[in-house]
């Protein structure tokens, strides 16, 4: 039984697996870092003695190479290897993406009318 060198090519290079990443979704809280978010993951657990529902938040520190996201999106993140002393975590997607309040305003454009009101005094007879 001879082996053709082309199966043995095929037996002798490892299989490589899908290796199964955890996510998060969390909403992203800091963007002030060069490719660097800060997203806080929130979950609501029972408490293990009262069995009331607690709200439980952790931040992570997500690698985010093309500077996309913005305060308030709701991302996905994933695991990856240490990208720095905090990073762990790399952006996947953006889930949805902040309502950006008071840009473009016409009122806050250059052309708006910004003088003072002035006020005619009447005089008393």
């Amino acid at each position: 039984m001879a082996v053709t060198e082309q199966q043995a090519a095929t037996t002798t290079t490892p299989v490589e697996k899908a290796a199964h990443k955890q996510t998060k979704v969390g909403e992203v809280i800091s963007t002030k870092m060069t490719k660097t978010i800060v997203v806080e993951v929130t979950r609501r657990v029972a408490h293990p003695v009262y069995k009331r529902i607690v709200t439980k938040r952790k931040k992570f520190y997500a690698h985010d190479e093309q500077e996309t996201a913005q305060v308030g999106d709701v991302v996905r993140i994933v695991e990856s290897r240490p990208l720095s002393a905090l990073k762990r975590w790399t952006l996947g997607d953006i889930i949805r993406k902040a309502v950006q309040v008071g840009v473009d305003h016409p009122a806050l454009s250059g052309t708006a009318d910004t003088r003072e009101k002035t006020t005619i005094k009447k005089k008393k007879k």
